[in-house]
C-alpha cells in the first residue's frame, strides 16, 4: 500500500471536520447519530438516518463539499 502523502491526510480530516459540520448547523440532520470517516476523497458515512429524506439530505450535504470524490452512505433507517 503507497503511505499517504500528509497532504492527503489533512485533506481528509478537513473533509471528515466540513461534513461534520454541515451535518451539525443542518436542522433536518443529526450529527450526533452520524458518523463520517474520510478515505482518499471518499466520505462513508453510517450510523442512523430518521428516515429516507434525511438519508438522502445527508449524502446531498456530503457530496457539495469541496474535495469530494464520493459518497459512500451505509447509515441505517431508524425503527420505531
Amino acid at each position: 500500500f503507497p503511505t499517504p502523502r500528509s497532504s492527503d491526510l489533512i485533506d481528509d480530516a478537513s473533509i471528515t471536520a466540513q461534513a461534520k459540520l454541515a451535518l451539525l448547523t443542518h436542522r433536518s440532520t443529526s450529527a450526533t447519530r452520524t458518523k463520517v470517516t474520510t478515505r482518499d476523497g471518499v466520505v462513508t458515512l453510517s450510523g442512523e438516518a430518521k428516515n429516507g429524506a434525511e438519508k438522502d439530505l445527508v449524502s446531498k450535504l456530503v457530496a457539495d463539499i469541496d474535495g469530494v470524490r464520493g459518497v459512500e452512505n451505509a447509515m441505517t433507517l431508524q425503527t420505531n
